[in-house]
This record gives structure tokens, C-alpha cells and sequence, in this order.
């Protein structure tokens, strides 16, 4: 069965949250969802934190443990990309309704 349009953008916001909250972790800092609803019934999806370091699309061994999250971020959404900020990144994607 396929997933409808909340449970895909739930999912890719559950990837990026996790990810920001595993690699993008600093002590005292936090991170942010940001999530906007536009006229083309796109759902952006922005999570910032403020680590180090670019996220790039892995390709995960079928018997790694982690390293599929962005896959599945590209797997399920229309587009998605990554910003730096002033401290940390942003991790975006847009999801269609």
C-alpha cells in the first residue's frame, strides 16, 4: 500500500529531524523545524542545526546499520537540498500534497 501525502512528508520530517539530532548535536544549541504550506500544495519541510559538516547521499551496504535516511529523503521527495547558515545548516525538502 502506498503512503498518502502526511505520511510521506511525516516521514521525511522524522529523517531530517533524526539526522540533526545525531550528527548535527552541539552541546547547549538546538535545533529548528521549520514547516510551510504553499499555493503549488507543496509542503517545505527546513530542519537547521548547528553542526559541522555537509550531509551527503550515502549509498548504505544492505547490512549497515544507519545511512539511508537521505536516501529516503531523495526517495520520497520532490526536492530536497542542503544551505549552509552563518552556524550549522539547513536540510530542506519539499514533499507534494
Amino acid at each position: 500500500m502506498e503512503p498518502g501525502p502526511a505520511q510521506v512528508a511525516l516521514l521525511v520530517l522524522s529523517e531530517l529531524a533524526a539526522n540533526a539530532v545525531r550528527h548535527g548535536r552541539v552541546p547547549g544549541r538546538y535545533y529548528e523545524v521549520r514547516i510551510a504550506y504553499d499555493a503549488e500544495k507543496l509542503i517545505g519541510i527546513e530542519v537547521s542545526d548547528p553542526g559541522e559538516g555537509l550531509p551527503v547521499l550515502a549509498d548504505a551496504t544492505p547490512d549497515a546499520e544507519s545511512g539511508r535516511g537521505l536516501a529516503i529523503v531523495a526517495a520520497f521527495a520532490e526536492a530536497w537540498g542542503v544551505r549552509e547558515r552563518v552556524v550549522g545548516k539547513t536540510v530542506w525538502a519539499r514533499v507534494r500534497l
